[in-house]
């Protein structure tokens, strides 16, 4: 049951009572009178009306402020719920330790071991790509820089047709050989143009040559482990495949103009996706840019670490510096030719927005990253939040979008800037 909508592809079921399919983490208060327990509720009711839209078999909501976990929830099923599954068939409830694919949203954690890379000096942003990978010379692309690729400018933001296929994007070492022949789309720091999985492809095999181990190594030793961290890494170990949370396609068909984009984004329609998202070739193989999986809470370690200038309990997991250079404007409400909508990015991350930007109103020093349109992880240095949205269905249109929305901004709201710490040396703003 969708609700009453009668669209082609249901969403999950979703019962009247929510209370046995809702999994309660520890949480602490705000310490704040003015952020009261009420305060927190409200953003829960939020999720469980976009939980309610039908659109995600289980969504996982963590929420961090000034590094206490305010808010830490997760509801709906693992597996067994989504539009394709049978009504009466078994179900795998949703834990706040199943992990769930990131997708997009994976480019951030993969960027972070790019610039901790950077500031050991192992490889320097400026360097060409080709001074790690020769055979990437040709066509142009000598003048490609691993800055230009973090910046999505490297003038290659698309896989040619013959290399999408699960067999071919399993092995990077295959893709690599078709990206070292592929032609320039346009000028290497030209033209913004998302590279959806392109440059993590490009960045794992300059990692794995400049520091001679691949980028799941790479951030399990720079960033997994420093944070204390179970799950965050690419895909999974092949006995892990069942533990990750299942994807579903639900929502209304997607039509052009905006089938088109994606398909030119992601090379495979929004259903191809969601079905190679659940194979265990895609959950096993080394894509940075679009198969990391970790829980909610994980990925607000992660930004509330990058909010402390880099540090974790004590621990330098990165320098205020590789932090700064990380989170710094690089493009300005720039049009984006893959995305066909103008973006501000960083070096790695997407960025907030002094009117409404992706993570709400008025937050124009935010940054983090969104995943297939679903997934939601950003940090705010002026209110001094990391919060993480992670969900399973796949829907562009439906119902669910006004809830959505509504949390986005409800989260903003609750968390005032007057009620955020005061910024750290990173993201304090001159004067």
């Amino acid at each position: 049951m969708y609700l009453g909508w009668p669209i082609p592809n249901p969403g999950c079921q979703v019962p009247k009572d929510l209370e046995p399919i809702t999994c309660l983490g520890d949480e602490e208060p705000t310490g704040i009178p003015e952020l009261g327990p009420q305060k927190i509720e409200s953003i829960w009711q939020l999720t469980e009306k976009l939980f309610r839209a039908g659109a995600h078999p289980a969504i996982q909501l963590c929420i961090r402020h000034n590094g206490r976990r305010v808010l830490h929830r997760g509801i709906g099923h693992a597996a067994g719920n989504g539009p394709d599954d049978p009504p009466d068939g078994p179900k795998t409830l949703l834990t706040l330790d199943t992990p769930i694919n990131l997708f997009s949203a994976a480019k951030a954690v993969s960027a972070m071991v790019i610039h901790k890379l950077d500031e050991e000096n192992v490889l320097r942003l400026d360097d060409r790509v080709c001074d790690y990978i020769p055979e990437f010379s040709g066509g142009g692309k000598h003048r490609i820089t691993l800055r230009h690729v973090l910046a999505h400018r490297a003038g290659v933001p698309n896989l040619p047709p013959e290399a999408l296929d699960i067999d071919i994007l399993s092995d990077s070492a295959r893709v690599m050989d078709y990206l070292c022949e592929a032609k320039l789309a346009s000028r290497p720091g030209r033209a913004l143009a998302y590279h959806a999985v392109t440059g993590g492809y490009i960045m794992a095999e300059v990692v794995k040559r400049a520091a001679g181990k691949d980028m799941r190594a790479l951030m399990k030793e720079k960033i997994t482990d420093p944070l204390g961290l179970r799950w965050l890494g690419c895909g999974v170990a092949p006995d892990q495949v069942d533990a990750v949370a299942k994807n579903a396609l639900t929502g209304f068909p997607v039509l052009p103009p905006m089938s088109l984009i994606l398909r030119r984004a992601l090379g495979f329609s929004l259903k191809e996706v969601v079905r190679l998202s659940n194979t265990a070739e895609f959950l096993t193989s080394i894509i940075p840019a679009a198969n990391v999986c970790t829980t909610a809470d994980e990925m607000t370690r992660f930004y509330d670490c990058l909010l402390r200038s880099g540090e974790w309990q004590g621990k330098s997991v990165f320098e205020p510096r590789t932090v700064r250079h990380a989170t710094a404007e690089q493009s300005y409400w720039e049009f984006d030719l893959t995305l066909a909508v103008p973006v501000r990015y960083s070096l790695g991350f997407m960025l907030g927005s002094p009117l409404v930007g992706l993570f709400g109103r008025e937050n124009v020093n935010a940054f983090g990253h969104i995943g297939l349109l679903n997934n939601f992880t950003w940090a705010d240095p002026e209110r001094g939040i990391s919060v993480a949205i992670l969900t399973t269905g796949k829907a562009l249109f439906s119902p669910h979008l006004i809830p959505l929305v509504q949390l986005i901004n409800e989260i903003n709201q609750v968390f005032a800037k007057n009620f955020a710490e005061p910024a750290s040396e990173v993201f304090r703003q001159p004067g």
